[in-house]
């Protein structure tokens, strides 16, 4: 049975969408702008990276990253993503969500800097020094995570509740705009300026000793939303939810609300203590009665962002790889170094606007209106569909003939994923579970996604390599092909809807009422947590 609810919370719930709620969605959106332009703006710098650093001699090819290289830079800050999220997702639940934000920023800001700056006598010191930076800003991105969607979800009011927290990580869309724009901009002004022959025309001339500063630029410009919204963030009040829920100071979340919301509220100290008493309310992660809960729970959020990034960032990374594979980016050979990074990033940044981009805002319409679940099995369906339709008749798409309709399919496939489990499996962790273990239930669920891009970056890395070992890429054995890959991924999507079925539906209620922190009776609680709170099969 629900109990009563403080009204500093109730007063959360059905405020009015004001200006508040906009300046925490973009304050918070910039953190996820960033997050997305610094892991992803590596995709479009390491073939410059290789022609730079790893140029043989008389190769008939352009130097490429080898393998162990290409993979430790492009997973490195995926890792430290993961530690991250783990850790600061713990800290925002024992030193609050506010404490902890600034300083997640602070190393996103200094490590972008620094990831430009890396330096070394010798190509292995270079590719050093950028991991170690990009590592520590995977580190600051992955607390990004949990207290961005834990922030939002506190502040947010139960009616527009999805969309909100929906908006701050479709910033991430626009990260991933920014990325492919800024190199567009910076590759057509040092090609302006340094003219240069194609690889097969001069080896040596084909890379422009000042195309070092395109890559270090382009990863450097990263910091720059993220220290804007410094002093906002600063300026940001704790949640109320965490304050009175969690501190126990209900006081002082009714002062820092009756600012935010422009109303006078009551500070009734005597109601949390009587909802802290409750053994409801008192219960940790490792308990018995977590398990009983919200183990489910955890697991459906847990397997379902797994699966999806395994798929998602596979994509993303090595778009340029699939791109060459069906002939849309021209050979190597054919291109000097600053063409090659004006084409690749051409092409990303077109399907970021035609599917990437509109696919976050159609969730943010639409999730409070169709609910999270229908939204992410939908997204996983069609994604499933998509992948499929690409990989087995995967030979008619790369006929030079057929490769427009290659591109539309492949931006369906994106499309559906931000128009589907990439933006839920951000919004339902950071709803569904306790205010003392949400940000470290959600640090949990964002890091088993993170393990799942890992394993799409490093496995795919491999696996997409051409069955015959004459043509893969230099130092790479042979691997399945990209039409296996892709199949590979159409499953991993399979699996992905039938793990949503463990998810529940969060539409329209309080956090209090999903997480049964402000039951009567723990009892009835545990007996209707599934009716209430998991969908039907």
């Amino acid at each position: 049975m629900p109990g009563e609810t403080l009204n500093v919370l109730n007063a959360l719930d059905v405020a009015k969408t004001q200006l508040y709620h906009f300046t925490a969605i973009v304050v918070a959106g910039m953190g996820f702008f960033t997050d997305a332009y610094d892991l992803f703006s590596i995709s479009l710098v390491t073939k410059l990276l290789g022609r730079l650093y790893y140029y043989v001699e008389g190769h008939p090819k352009p130097g490429t990253l080898p393998p162990n290289v290409a993979a430790a830079v492009n997973g490195v800050a995926l890792c430290g993503t993961l530690a991250g999220q783990l850790f600061f997702g713990w800290l925002g639940d024992k030193m609050g969500r506010k404490r902890v934000y600034g300083l997640t920023l602070v190393l996103m800001v200094g490590c972008s800097l620094a990831s430009g700056l890396s330096f070394g006598s010798s190509p292995k010191g270079v590719m050093a020094t950028l991991c170690f930076f990009r590592f520590w800003l995977g580190f600051g991105i992955g607390g990004d995570y949990p207290l961005s969607a834990t922030i939002m979800s506190e502040y947010a009011n139960k009616k527009t509740r999805g969309a909100f927290i929906a908006a701050v990580f479709a910033m991430q869309g626009f990260g991933i705009l920014a990325g492919g724009f800024v190199s567009l901009i910076v590759s057509s002004a040092f090609d302006h300026y340094f003219k240069a022959p194609a690889y097969l025309v001069d080896p040596v001339a084909s890379t422009i000793p000042e195309a070092d500063y395109i890559w270090r630029i382009i990863l450097m410009f990263g910091a720059i939303p993220a220290g804007i919204t410094f002093y906002w963030r600063m300026k940001m009040p704790e949640t109320a939810r965490y304050t009175a829920l969690v501190a126990k100071n209900v006081k002082q979340a009714a002062a820092d609300m009756s600012k935010v919301l422009n109303v006078e509220l009551e500070a009734e100290e005597a109601k949390v203590a009587q909802i802290g008493a409750k053994p409801a309310n008192s219960f940790g992660l490792f308990s018995k009665e977590f398990l009983k809960r919200h183990g489910l729970h955890l697991l459906g959020t847990c397997s379902t962002w797994f699966l999806l990034d395994i798929a998602f960032y596979s994509q993303n990374l090595f778009q340029k790889d699939i791109f060459s594979a069906i002939g849309w980016i021209p050979p190597a050979a054919s291109m000097n170094a600053v063409h090659e990074v004006y084409k690749i990033a051409r092409a990303q940044t077109l399907i970021a606007l035609c599917s990437t981009v509109p696919g976050y805002w159609f969730t943010v319409a639409f999730i409070d209106i169709m609910g999270r679940f229908a939204i992410q099995l939908m997204g996983f369906f069609f994604m499933t569909v998509f992948m499929f339709a690409i990989a087995i008749p995967y030979h008619h798409w790369t006929l030079k003939e057929n490769r427009i309709g290659f591109v539309a399919m492949y931006s369906l496939t994106f499309f559906f994923a931000n128009f589907g489990p990439n933006a839920t499996t951000f919004v339902v962790p950071a709803e569904i579970f306790p205010a003392r273990l949400r940000s470290t239930c959600h640090g949990i669920s964002a890091a088993s996604g993170k393990a799942g891009a890992i394993i799409g970056a490093f496995g795919f890395l491999y696996a997409a390599q051409s069955t015959d070992p004459k043509k893969t890429d230099a130092g790479y054995p042979a691997g399945i092909g990209v039409k296996w890959s892709l199949i590979i991924l159409g499953i991993v999507n399979f699996l992905g809807m039938g793990f949503t079925l463990l998810v529940p539906e969060s539409k329209g209620k309080s956090l209090e009422e999903l997480t049964g922190e402000n039951e009567e009776e723990t009892g009835v609680q545990a007996e209707g947590q599934d009716h209430d709170g998991t969908v039907p099969v």
